[in-house]
């Protein structure tokens, strides 16, 4: 789950991490009782969504296509910078290299006093998954994308590792601050960010946090000037209030749907749709799909509590792209038996009224029966053994039909 940077400053206030002053807007006339709230002669009009790269971005006329703007994040000196910027930004799209040409709609707005920088930093704490531990990644080169400094200058991106068994080593804290080439008061906020931001991506469950970038003001204080936060999805039963965060105006529509039934589903750019349980399996489903020349349509896992209903819905969500031109399921019996699969699948294809090639593959618990009970019904679908035989005939299907 990610959340706006507005939201992700308010849990750094309320975790001891340093940020300025800002007010969030969803309309001009909030942007500018904000800029008169602040009292800053200086202020950022930040725009909201949920994609990087917005101060490059470009702005657009959703109707028209026409440009308005360049750049999603601007510096107003006075009040009627702010009403302009603001009006330029809020309703509009703003396309940046994350969202694509599609863009998205910016609905919200960040107004922030302005900060006399003395330098900018890079900061981020993410799960490291090889050794199975939080990586903290700082650069003295911020306000850039990361993936640029580490191309061009990597000697300039330091690295620590924490254990959450074990938590940080002080010491390992302090030495990370200096190679960052700070000294004194400076250093020593900067210790205190990094600890307070660890407790914070820990008791909150995250899976990310990036501020890029963080700056050293004139007066040597070290804030986050901005500031993006992911949740780890699993973790959500232990954390309720994070209803209060979410912007369905930030997803996909299908998305949405797919998260009631239980789904966990992203569209992609092929011609195979694929119904699958658990996300490694889903993974391997779409490599074997390119292996054998097609492309996936989608990433869909329907997880270890599925039921007929939310089989169907899979079934309805898949076919709704209208690239879609077969499909491939491939289930692992575990938990969800693959003759309750079967039977769904038979079910579904009947009510939706499947008109593109079918094939299934059966594994695990029960996959004999599953098997047999497709066989036997009077459904035009296709059973396979092996992930490989079941990726082969659905490509080879789909290319027979066009």
């Amino acid at each position: 789950m990610n959340i706006h940077e507005y939201q992700a400053k308010a849990i750094f206030y309320d975790s001891g991490v340093k940020v300025v002053k800002g007010l969030h807007c969803t309309n001009l006339n909030e942007a500018l009782q904000a800029y008169d709230e602040l009292e800053s002669t200086i202020v950022a009009v930040k725009s909201q969504i949920h994609a990087g790269g917005r101060g490059k971005g470009i702005l657009y006329d959703p109707n028209t296509n026409e440009k308005i703007m360049e750049g999603g994040v601007k510096i107003a000196f006075s009040r009627e910078e702010v009403r302009k910027y603001a009006s330029s930004i809020i309703g509009n799209k703003l396309v940046t290299k994350q969202t694509g040409e599609k863009g998205k709609i910016v609905n919200n707005l960040y107004i922030e006093s302005g900060c006399e920088i003395s330098h900018e930093y890079y900061l981020a704490l993410l799960i490291d998954r090889d050794t199975k531990s939080v990586l903290i990644m700082g650069s003295t080169e911020g306000g850039v994308d990361i993936e640029e400094v580490a191309e061009k200058k990597p000697e300039a991106i330091h690295k620590i590792w924490a254990d959450p068994l074990e938590g940080l080593r002080n010491e390992e804290v302090v030495k990370f601050s200096e190679l960052l080439g700070l000294t004194g008061e400076s250093r020593d906020e900067m210790v205190e960010m990094v600890n307070s931001l660890y407790s914070m991506f820990l008791d909150k469950d995250c899976s990310m946090i990036e501020i890029n970038p963080l700056v050293k003001s004139v007066s040597g204080e070290i804030i986050a000037l901005d500031g993006k936060v992911s949740f780890d999805d699993s973790a959500e039963f232990r954390h309720p209030w994070r209803d209060g965060l979410r912007d369905l105006s930030e997803e996909e529509e299908v998305e949405i749907r797919a998260d009631k039934y239980g789904l966990s589903y992203v569209k992609l750019d092929g011609n195979i749709g694929c119904l699958v349980n658990g996300a490694g399996l889903a993974m391997a489903s779409m490599d074997v799909i390119k292996l054998y020349g097609s492309e996936p349509a989608n990433f869909l896992d329907i997880g270890g509590g599925a039921t007929s209903e939310s089989i169907t819905a899979a079934f309805e969500i898949i076919l709704e792209d209208e690239n879609v031109e077969g499909i491939l399921v491939n289930i692992f019996g575990g938990i969800i038996q693959c003759d309750m699969v079967a039977k769904s699948v038979i079910k579904a294809s009947k009510e939706i009224g499947l008109d593109v090639p079918l094939v299934v593959r059966f594994s695990g618990t029960n996959h004999v029966e599953g098997k047999n009970i497709l066989n036997n019904s009077d459904l035009n679908v296709f059973t396979a053994d092996t992930l490989a035989e079941g990726a082969e005939k659905i490509v080879s299907l789909t290319r027979r039909s066009q």
